[in-house]
This record gives structure tokens, sequence and C-alpha cells, in this order.
């Protein structure tokens, strides 16, 4: 005979799974989404750890694409400006502009 258990990692995964599309992708509450999770039979506890636990995980790569967005907006505008005063007969204005707007953003994008 032959069951059909889930394993406990597998488990946790599918919470975690659920956690994450109702909080990025139904843009549902912290509070929603606990109570989300405690309606499939998780105790408010776990809930609570794993939205707190995915909150965490959400703002860290909020912060990575933040950072990311400001290296690679100075690498753009450092690079046109360089090459612009390198006196090579071109204004790069696309790179100057795209690598200060993106570089802008990041910062915003990083205090937030």
């Amino acid at each position: 005979m032959e069951t059909t258990e889930i394993e406990l990692p597998d488990v946790s995964n599918h919470h975690y799974t659920y956690a994450a599309n109702l909080l990025l992708k139904e843009n549902k509450t912290a509070h929603e989404t606990k109570h989300k999770l405690a309606e499939q039979g998780l105790s408010l506890e776990i809930a609570s750890l794993i939205v707190e636990n995915m909150e965490i995980e959400i703002q860290e790569a909020k912060y990575e694409k933040a950072r990311k967005d400001m290296v690679y907006g100075a690498l753009w505008f450092c690079g046109g400006t360089i090459l612009t005063f390198a006196d090579i007969g071109f204004i790069f204005w696309g790179a100057i502009l795209f690598g200060g707007i993106q570089f802008i953003r990041g910062v915003i994008n990083v205090n937030s």
C-alpha cells in the first residue's frame, strides 16, 4: 500500500509559496495573509512566522534590486560622461540620461 503523505519540507514550501502569492500577486496585507494561512490549518503563531519571514525576504529582494539599479546607473552615467569628455566626437546623452535615471530610481527605492 502506498501512502501519499506530503513531506514536511514540501508542506512548509507550499505555505511559503502560498503566502508569497498572496502578498505579491494578490496584494493582500500581512494580516489578511496570516488569516488565509490559518484557514489552511496553520496556527496563528506559525502563520505569523511565515508572513514575517516572507516580508523580510521581499524587503531584501527590493533592497538588492535598488542597489543594483544604483550601481549600474552610476556605471552608465560615468561611462557616458567619460566618453563624452574623451572628445571622440560624440555626445553620449542616452547613456548619461539612462544612467542618471536608473541611479535615482535606485536611490529612491533603497530608501522606501
